[in-house]
């Protein structure tokens, strides 16, 4: 039987749930054009959520849409992101190899790329390379491809990027999002969906009005799905494989790990495996414990790369505390003078270990939270 609930990969079809309010926005903006950012903290679902859309625009207009997905995770340079691109576009604007040949010589043969084939010759195992440092062509061409290409169709291109925050760690970052910027906000009829997991830096690069990237397009921040609409899908996924689980019980579960969608799905998997008929207490606290058994190694790595006084700031958060720079929090804590406060936010939200929201402060991780305050604490 195959089990219901997904993690560690992009939820479809019917493994995917809520956010309808999030569909539709983001379906208008791509199919009318509108360049949009999506923000939120890691693990929340953005990607299933682009694949989501993506599939029901093409679905309902196959003849006048192309997508594209560039995958930015191993970007660490401009020609790192340049080579990354320009495969995606070729690879989502061809469906066979002699196709590729006639875009790259008409479009890109300037920058003389070298095309690189698996043992099949399959489109999937192609790849294509340009050495820019021997290069004395601009890459305008490559910036402006999927425009050309959309113009000579008569369709409109959806590009779609994924952690689009890499590019903050290239040598000249906001030189380099100037120049993007200078090519994207002339296209007509190419849609840009810019998104990523570091949530701070995200925001800055589109919500400070002195990076090249501000009011680009739409700004849409991801909000967790709510308890109750979690409660309905587990119910039913346990509901489609034989076993039963209450809409109660359910909920709880989605609560218990802060309707973080990552861990409802990895939390419902293993209550799931546990489960002959229907779910019990004991299933649930069991499973939890489980849960936090399986990230123990992980959280105890993170928190030896920790400075000590960035671990008390950690329990300060978690324990709730707001007024982080009143002496009693300073000295229950032991984190110095409140001039350390400042440095401690910073590093700690630059490890994405810690949102701000509203100017309270939050762990990320609700497991992490958890394993913060019940097994670190009792070290």
């Amino acid at each position: 039987m195959k089990i219901p609930f997904v993690y560690g990969r992009r939820a479809e079809a019917e493994e995917f749930t809520g956010r309808k309010a999030d569909i539709a926005r983001l379906k208008m903006n791509l199919a009318g054009g509108i360049n949009t950012t999506i923000v939120s903290p890691r693990r929340w679902g953005k990607t299933s959520l682009v694949h989501r859309v993506l599939e029901e625009i093409v679905r309902e207009n196959n003849k006048e849409y192309m997508t594209c997905h560039v995958d930015m995770f191993g970007c660490h340079d401009e020609e790192q992101f340049y080579n990354a691109y320009l495969n995606a576009i070729l690879k989502s604007s061809a469906t066979r190899l002699d196709d590729i040949a006639r875009i790259i010589k008409k479009y890109v043969g300037s920058l003389g790329p070298k095309i690189t084939l698996g043992d099949a010759g399959a489109m999937t195992e192609f790849s294509l390379g340009i050495d820019f440092k021997d290069n004395k062509y601009s890459v305008d061409e490559i910036l402006d491809l999927p425009e050309q290409i959309a113009k000579e169709r008569g369709k409109k291109f959806i590009v779609c990027i994924d952690e689009f925050q890499n590019i903050e760690n290239f040598s000249s970052p906001q030189q380099f999002q100037a120049k993007l910027r200078s090519h994207w906000q002339l296209h007509q009829h190419v849609c840009y969906c810019l998104y990523g997991s570091k949530r701070h830096m995200l925001l800055n690069m589109f919500g400070n009005y002195e990076m090249p990237f501000y009011k680009f397009g739409d700004l849409m921040v991801l909000e967790k799905i709510p308890s109750n609409e979690w409660a309905t899908f587990i119910a039913k996924r346990f509901c489609d494989t034989g076993k039963h689980i209450s809409l109660a019980n359910a909920q709880k579960v989605a609560e218990r790990v802060e309707c973080h969608s990552y861990y409802v799905q990895q939390y419902s998997q293993l209550i799931w495996l546990l489960t002959t008929n229907t779910v019990t207490d004991e299933h649930i606290d069991l499973a939890f414990e489980q849960l936090v058994d399986r990230s123990t190694l992980l959280f105890d790595n993170l928190t030896d790369n920790l400075k000590p006084r960035q671990i008390n700031f950690l329990l300060a958060i978690a324990q709730g505390e707001k007024n982080l720079s009143s002496a009693a929090v300073l000295k229950k804590y032991n984190l110095g003078t409140s001039a350390n406060i400042k440095n401690l936010k910073t590093s700690v939200i630059e490890k994405d270990l810690v949102d701000e929201i509203d100017k309270t402060f939050y762990i990320q991780d609700p497991i992490f939270k958890y394993w913060l305050l019940n097994r670190y604490s009792k070290h």
